[in-house]
């Protein structure tokens, strides 16, 4: 479609990843939705071949001396790729971020608020920065602005039952005979073979807190003898546990707990920044309220000489209330922020710029969102349309997809069967096209009538106070599927994920976090099937296994079996290059020759894991693969990288493996995240093949199709935040609906 006033994004050959000769045009200047089941290329074209040009091009525009600071992006293969403007993303990727990195720092509200109280507070301070943690005019002394100190836990550091000569200091180095041991053991203060518990208190000072500098006489030599806790937290670190070193972090973990520091009370400033306020009120204070409430604090201010620094606080604060925010504080850590949490603050920054003419480009904004907030959402992109920008989404959501002016749907499937444009043209011609998308657009999962029948004692949480929630107790019925239900901010994950596993600790969690793995860590690795893929090749082959490790003998040499080149660029973002020497086929020339059934070791990384399902005959590589298929990952490739697999993505690989147990409790953490709504009926599928199975399942979700499924169903609410907390509904999905009192039912029974 070419629109005449502004043009299009023209794209003719795009072919990234599974994408097959897709040739369109992108209206300017509209909202373009993105939609199709999992891995059938909408994000390969939208962010692999538009985004990535467009961030070529801009890169290019430098002189050759800055660009070889910057990002190195290859060309995206297509045959023509015209009239991109200027590409801003504003993905899921978590903001991450040191203890030190807050919503407030992220969205830029600390700097507006330290020029407030700098300009406004009493006693008046003077300069922003004295309002700062991260300035050591403005921190807290004792806890050096991280609002928290380390605490030493004595049981993990030394066993009093025992004498030095014994071992009686745990901590890693200070093992018997070693070098830190003997400057105890042979300083002449102790008695090598008395019992650490029946010193004197001078002998159990002079151990444990003597600092003065002293020097002692060890084997001949003079050294400066220094306590036992002073020692640690000079070695280990006790201040900014981001600072302590890798190689002895699980030391400081084992040996350090983290508690509120009691001199600033977890504020992170000193006493004269807590003491000068506005209204009442210290920069503290401000920070840790509700954005909500802030939003309204600010506005009350009345000072004329600051009305424009008043106002534009203000109006970043409403931003986030009105994208679905407003139960947030600006203390809280950006690290603990998810994803959607995450994507919805980064778009604050650009609610209120003046640029138009760009390019926006979303990864499904509504994710973590309630139907009651999608609204909101879809208004704001309209704002950003209106205001002469191109807005490209990636969504599944159907009133996402509904406020497009242009909808582009991928398939027919995902991998190898998708990456063709099944359709493009308006949303109402959408409703009538022949394809998934299409047909699930107006069809819905109706209401479950016939429920499971709860099987034993039910899971109770009692009185639960955790974060918002309001002195709440609720009972969970076993062997059934319950869905958790509420706004975001309501209180769900606290009740779910902190309160429940603390009565039953037995609950198995699957999130969408994955254990921190390195650049080789992929699908093959994480699942487990690599050993045996490898015991495979050298069975049939009447060679050694490692051969066909990329960790081993067989790896390409040049890029070490990782297939790609990585360069650090300092403080940007590595740049990742294909290895020239191995061609990305990680394995030496002669290790190609082996096959399995005419495959190579390299071929089989390439293999999408629902070619290797029928491939690999092997009972315990089948299995594996079977069970990846069956939660919809079938489109993964066996080498495809953690780094780039989505949260939901993430979620199912840890589902998977948990297919065919039985007996457990089981808590999924928004598990449709990332799923087209084609796939979300198959999910559903899975859970109750996990509660037949004997299984107890917990959903926290806001598909109204998964509770529709439910057997039953917890409501809290009203709102967000302050205004969450409590249980709105406990019961049968088809009695939420009719109630028709909470914005869960509501919304449940308008479908």
């Amino acid at each position: 479609m070419q629109d005449d006033l502004y043009g299009a994004i023209t794209i003719r050959g795009a072919r990234e990843n599974n994408l097959r000769n897709v040739s369109l045009d992108i209206p300017k200047r509209k909202i373009t939705v993105f939609t199709g089941v999992s891995g059938s290329g909408k994000s390969s074209l939208v962010f692999g071949t538009i985004a990535a040009e467009s961030q070529r091009l801009i890169n290019e525009t430098y002189p050759a001396f800055v660009q070889q600071f910057m990002p190195r992006y290859g060309q995206p293969d297509a045959d023509q790729l015209e009239n991109i403007s200027a590409a801003i993303i504003v993905d899921q990727q978590r903001l991450g971020g040191n203890s030190r990195s807050t919503v407030a720092t992220v969205t830029d509200t600390a700097q507006m608020l330290r020029v407030l109280f700098s300009r406004l507070a009493e006693p008046r301070l003077g300069a922003p920065s004295l309002y700062s943690y991260n300035d050591p005019r403005g921190m807290c002394p004792d806890c050096e602005g991280i609002g928290q100190v380390a605490s030493m836990d004595m049981s993990a550091v030394v066993d009093e039952s025992k004498s030095l000569n014994e071992g009686a200091i745990l901590s890693k180095g200070f093992e018997v005979d070693s070098w830190w041991w003997s400057i105890y053991a042979r300083s002449g203060l102790f008695d090598p073979n008395k019992p650490i518990n029946q010193y004197s208190p001078e002998e159990r000072a002079n151990f444990f807190d003597l600092d003065d500098g002293r020097k002692v006489k060890v084997d001949k030599m003079n050294l400066t003898y220094e306590g036992l806790v002073p020692k640690l937290k000079r070695s280990l670190g006790s201040k900014d546990p981001e600072t302590v070193q890798p190689h002895v972090r699980a030391e400081y973990e084992r040996v350090f707990t983290r508690a509120i520091c009691p001199a600033c009370h977890g504020t992170r400033l000193n006493q004269a920044a807590r003491t000068s306020l506005i209204n009442g009120k210290s920069i503290a204070d401000l920070s840790a309220m509700q954005v909500s409430d802030l939003a309204l604090f600010i506005r009350s201010i009345e000072a004329r000489q600051v009305g424009p620094m008043l106002h534009a606080l203000a109006l970043r604060l409403e931003n986030l209330v009105t994208i679905g925010l407003g139960y947030l504080s600006l203390d809280r850590e950006s690290s603990t922020l998810s994803g959607g949490e995450s994507q919805r603050v980064k778009m604050v920054r650009h609610l209120g710029s003046s640029l138009t003419d760009i390019t926006y480009v979303f990864d499904e904004p509504s994710v973590g969102l309630h139907p009651h907030d999608v609204g909101r959402l879809a208004g704001l992109m309209q704002q950003l349309r209106d205001k002469g920008n191109t807005v490209l989404i990636v969504e599944h959501k159907p009133d996402m997809i509904a406020i497009a002016d242009h909808v582009v749907d991928m398939g027919p499937f995902a991998g190898s069967k998708g990456g063709v444009v099944v359709y493009q043209g308006d949303y109402k011609g959408l409703l009538a096209a022949d394809t998934l998308t299409g047909k699930h657009m107006t069809r819905h999962q109706p209401i479950k009538d016939k429920v499971r029948q709860p099987k034993g004692e039910a899971l109770r949480i009692e009185h639960a106070r955790v974060n918002n929630l309001k002195d709440i107790s609720v009972s969970i019925p076993r062997g059934v599927l319950t869905a958790v239900t509420g706004v975001a901010g309501s209180g769900k994950s606290s009740l779910i994920q902190t309160c429940l596993p603390s009565a039953y600790p037995d609950t198995i969690i699957i999130d969408q976090n994955l254990a921190r793995g390195s650049r080789r860590s992929n699908t093959a690795t994480y699942t487990g099937i690599l050993d045996n893929v490898r015991k495979a090749f050298a069975k049939a082959n009447d060679v050694e296994a490692s051969l066909f490790s990329a960790n081993s003998k067989g790896a390409c040499p040049d890029c070490n079996g990782l297939g790609v080149i990585y360069t650090d660029l300092a403080h940007l973002d590595p740049t990742v290059t294909t290895c020239e020497t191995c061609e990305g086929k990680r394995f030496l020339p002669e290790v190609l020759e082996h096959t399995l059934r005419g495959k190579s070791i390299s071929d089989v990384y390439e293999m999408s894991i629902e070619e290797a399902a029928p491939f690999f005959t092997e009972p315990a590589i089948a299995k594996i693969l079977g069970g990846l298929v069956d939660v919809g990952l079938g489109y993964l490739t066996l080498g495809q990288p953690l780094s780039t697999l989505s949260g939901g993505e993430r979620q199912r690989l840890k589902l998977a493996a948990e297919l065919g147990k039985k007996g457990n409790i089981y808590v999924l953490d928004e598990p449709t995240t990332g799923l087209h709504m084609n796939d979300v009926d198959t999910l559903i599928g899975l859970f109750d093949r996990l509660v037949d199975a004997g299984s107890t399942v917990i959903v926290i979700e806001h598909n109204l199709d998964v509770v529709s499924r439910a057997d039953w169903v917890i409501d809290l609410g009203p709102g967000a935040g302050n205004e969450g907390g409590t249980v709105q509904f406990e019961g049968l999905p088809a009695d939420l609906a009719k109630a028709n009192t909470t914005l869960t039912g509501q919304h449940l029974a308008a479908r």
